[in-house]
């Protein structure tokens, strides 16, 4: 029998986000990891002591349900975690893995960002009124991450930009050796 209230598909949705934030937890270490720039690095480390306030809040909502906690699997977030760990497979020079990660990581933003928005107006709808703030919280603090890896993007882009223009020349060794040592420590871990 198909579902067809709009509490059963806020719940799959909570789930949903749930199993996303969770797989989050495992792959935000590993961007942090291989990021070469600190305020990057400094960033995603942050992001997952906010990711496990937001598996937190989640909690919180399921228990004001009567719900088990459990996830229901994010198929979604499941395809970016493994493109952004495909990403960090490949052999970029420092700046252009940075660039690389920042991508990957905007677009797992972006996805949180459209789920959560989605959660938050069905919990409007359903009258879950105790809910609403925590997923707003939860919302706003996915769009600060968002425009905080923009901020660094432009940082960033312009030196990956910069180091490119080093390949081909006398510069263009020392290059290779950032990559060869990035590659050779990535694939040691």
């Amino acid at each position: 029998m198909p579902k067809g209230t709009l509490r059963e598909l806020y719940i799959d949705e909570l789930r949903d986000l749930y199993n996303a934030e969770t797989q989050l937890t495992k792959a935000l270490p590993k961007m942090a990891k291989t990021s070469s720039n600190s305020q990057l690095r400094q960033a995603f480390e942050e992001h997952l002591r906010q990711t496990s306030e937001h598996v937190s809040r989640l909690e919180q909502i399921f228990d004001m349900l009567e719900e088990k906690a459990t996830g229901k699997k994010c198929l979604g977030m499941e395809g970016l975690v493994k493109e952004g760990a495909e990403t960090i497979q490949e052999d970029y020079e420092n700046a252009v893995m940075d660039v690389a990660i920042i991508g990957a990581a905007q677009r797992v933003e972006h996805y949180e960002i459209a789920a959560y928005g989605t959660t938050r107006e069905l919990a409007r709808l359903l009258g879950e009124d105790e809910h609403v703030p925590l997923l707003e919280q939860t919302l706003n603090e996915e769009k600060q991450t968002d425009e905080r890896l923009t901020q660094l993007a432009g940082e960033i882009n312009s030196q990956a930009l910069e180091a490119g223009k080093g390949v081909g020349d006398s510069q263009g060794e020392e290059g290779e050796g950032k990559r060869r040592t990035r590659s050779s420590s990535r694939h040691a871990a």
